[in-house]
This record gives structure tokens, sequence and C-alpha cells, in this order.
């Protein structure tokens, strides 16, 4: 996936500038104070939560990138494309600091970075750029689940719409055919009362 691609690149970027720029400093305070740059290398999950289970969070990745292959097989839909490239990328990105990372090969400590409303993470914890991909691609999934969009490019609600409709013909066709039979059956019986001209002349004798 392009996407993905594109994402890990521009994580692993942000990841490099900040190191060049950020460590043994101060934090950058921008947009008046809601936004902080400050670097910090954390050994947990996204948004540095389950610091004491590094060693977990590769085998997790794993799992993730082979279920969103599996799920890429059969894939027609661009909204979960994107969807999914996002949780590819943002996975890939911070798979890339456990492996590489010190302290060690799968114990890597993930670079973070970005600070909402206090310079340490006071408020909100500390993130990067693809714990940001991770949650917007996760968030638009449950957006796309909700809203009845299939991965194979249907739509719940059209399906539904078309069995419906097909219900719809088959009983206005059923009962077509009901009229016609009741048309026809009174069509017949009008000949048969007419058809007997001894007994209307019967009638007129007396």
């Amino acid at each position: 996936m392009t996407l993905a691609v594109v994402t890990v690149l521009a994580d692993l970027g942000t990841k490099h500038l900040a190191l060049q720029t950020l460590d043994e400093r101060e934090p950058v305070r921008l947009l008046g104070g809601a936004v902080y740059l400050t670097l910090i290398r954390n050994s947990g999950a996204a948004f540095s939560l389950g610091s004491d289970y590094t060693w977990v969070f590769p085998t997790v990745t794993i799992v993730v990138v082979g279920w969103i292959g599996w799920l890429a097989v059969k894939l027609r839909s661009v909204p979960w494309a994107i969807s999914l490239g996002l949780v590819l990328g943002g996975a890939l990105g911070n798979m890339v600091d456990r492996v590489f990372r010190a302290p060690g090969p799968f114990l890597g400590h993930v670079i973070d970075m970005v600070s909402v409303f206090d310079p340490r993470g006071q408020v909100f914890p500390i993130f990067n750029l693809a714990d940001s991909a991770l949650v917007c691609g996760v968030l638009f999934a449950i957006f796309l689940e909700f809203t009845g969009r299939q991965r194979d490019g249907t739509r719940i609600s059209a399906r539904e719409a078309t069995g419906g409709t097909a219900k719809a013909a088959d009983g206005a066709t059923g009962a077509a055919d009901r009229a016609t039979g009741t048309a026809d059956g009174a069509t017949g019986a009008r000949p048969a009362a007419a058809s007997d001209p001894d007994r209307f002349v019967a009638r007129s004798d007396r």
C-alpha cells in the first residue's frame, strides 16, 4: 500500500529531525502553547502506554501486519484502503524503532516528540506521527463500519434496498397475476350466462 509506505517514511523523517534538533533541548512552544515539541524515548506502546511490556509490541505488530495483508487481498474499497494504509504505516513506523533502536532488537525505545497543552505530556501523552496515523486509521475504520461501507466496495444499505425492491416487484407481479386471473374468471362467467337462449326465451313467453 502506497499510503503505508508514505506514512512510514514521513514518520522516520520526523523522528530523525527530532533527534537532530530537539535532543537535550528545552521544549519548543508552538501555537500559543497548544502544541510543544519535546523529545522522549518511549519503551511502551502508542502514547507511552504499557512501558513495562516492550517485547510484546513487536509481536502484536506482526499479527496486525499479517491481518491487514490478508484483508488487502479482497480489498476493493478506496476508503478502506486509506484506513488500513494508515494503520499499517503507523504500526510499521513504530516497529522500526523497536527493532533497530537502543537498547536492543525488539526492545528498542520509540521516538516521540509531540505534546499538547503541556511541554511534559501532563495533559495528554506525548506521541509521534506513527501514533497519529494509527489512531486516525482506526477511527476511520469505525466510521466506515457504522456507515455500512464494506471492504469489497459495496454498502449494506444499498444491498438491503435492492433486496427490498426485488421483493416489492415480486409482490406486485403476483398481485397483477391474481388480478388477471380474476378478470379472466369474470369474463368467462358472462358468456356462460348469456349462452343459454332457451332459458331466455322461456322467460319471455311468460
